[in-house]
């Protein structure tokens, strides 16, 4: 999930860095999600989705 998540960053043309301010978290917390180190809930999902603006529903064929 990681992986779809980093490919709808980078079509957005976001940064880990610039994300990572808009989501007022660390950088390395978008590197370790989008790396599969980093167990995340809901929560981050439903903010990747508003900032990034996609659906979560798009995730739903890959979860």
């Amino acid at each position: 999930m990681g992986q779809n998540i980093r490919e709808i960053r980078e079509k957005r043309g976001y940064s880990q860095d610039e994300l990572a301010v808009i989501m007022e978290v660390n950088r390395s917390t978008i590197s370790k999600i989008e790396n599969g180190k980093f167990s995340f809930s809901i929560d981050y999902l439903s903010k990747f989705s508003f900032f990034l603006d996609f659906d979560l529903t798009l995730l739903d064929n890959k979860i």
